[in-house]
């Protein structure tokens, strides 16, 4: 991918904070590391130009001088990632590059919030409602073997809160997403039965927020909050619209995010409640 990535960016960005910190320019770190790197690479890596290699980066957090093993570890690690050839990629004849990003996020990522206002969440799709979904929100003629690649690659994507260690995520989904009609009733009736199983997991909480709700931060739209263990700088907002989708990095804007996500979270009926309704709505179809 020629562009840089979220990772790569995330990487640079942290990079440059921890150099500016401690009051040290670009070739300072050079300088730092006995001829191994120069200035300009520094610089680089730090505007995601280039993919840093793990020696690289360790080069640069010596110089640095950052002795926390947690936030080395994880820095090395998003760099390994970087590297590292996810399964998705066999697929890139129909995925965007966004989109490959947002599967790569999600595939390192601890934890997901996520507010989903007139969709269930592509993580807890059957394989009937994501083709059912794929379908409708196609804005070009796609042949039905694209169609097929892609509803492939959004159950692969589910394989993140089955593995080990599985992925903690908490979905916030609007009533109507769960009244809206598919073209056969049963696509929907086993969506919402879906739902019910998956709300029994105990890394996954769903909660739903009813049509009756006053006024609320998620009449804004749709988005996603990825968040990685202790290395709360990494978080990424994700925002998709038709044509593309926006990765909010930068900490301050990303907080405010943190913030929408607890006030959702407040306005919604409890995930015990909210399990309740949506099985009441199953058995109403």
């Amino acid at each position: 991918m020629s562009a840089p990535t979220v990772r790569r960016r995330q990487l640079g960005r942290t990079l440059r904070a921890l150099r500016e910190s401690v009051g040290l320019k670009q070739d300072d770190v050079a300088a730092r590391s006995e001829a191994k790197l120069n200035g300009a690479k520094v610089s680089r890596i730090e505007n995601a130009k280039v993919a840093a290699s793990s020696a690289d980066v360790t080069l640069i957090l010596d110089a640095i001088g950052v002795t926390d093993d947690d936030l080395r570890a994880g820095l090395l690690k998003l760099t390994r990632e970087g590297a590292r050839r996810g399964w998705w990629q066999s697929y890139r004849s129909v995925l965007s590059p966004a989109y490959e990003d947002l599967i790569s996020l999600e595939s390192e990522a601890d934890t997901i919030s996520t507010w989903q206002p007139t969709a269930i969440p592509g993580l807890l799709h059957t394989a009937e409602y994501a083709r059912e979904i794929i379908t409708a929100t196609a804005m070009t003629e796609a042949a039905e073997v694209r169609v097929d690649a892609l509803v492939e690659v959004r159950l692969a994507r589910q394989m993140v809160l089955t593995r080990d260690n599985p992925l903690t995520l908490w979905a916030i989904i609007g009533e109507a997403a769960l009244r809206a009609r598919c073209s056969d009733d049963r696509i929907m009736t086993d969506q919402l039965a879906r739902l019910v199983s998956l709300a029994r997991l105990p890394n996954i909480t769903i909660q739903v927020l009813p049509v009756t709700a006053a006024p609320h931060v998620g009449q804004m739209g749709a988005f996603s909050l990825l968040g990685y263990g202790a290395h709360s700088g990494l978080s990424v907002a994700h925002i998709e619209s038709l044509t593309s989708a926006l990765y909010v990095e930068d900490q301050s804007d990303v907080a405010v995010y943190h913030d929408a996500v607890a006030r959702l979270r407040a306005a919604a009926l409890p995930p015990g409640e909210s399990t309740n309704l949506i099985a009441e709505i199953r058995d109403s179809k």
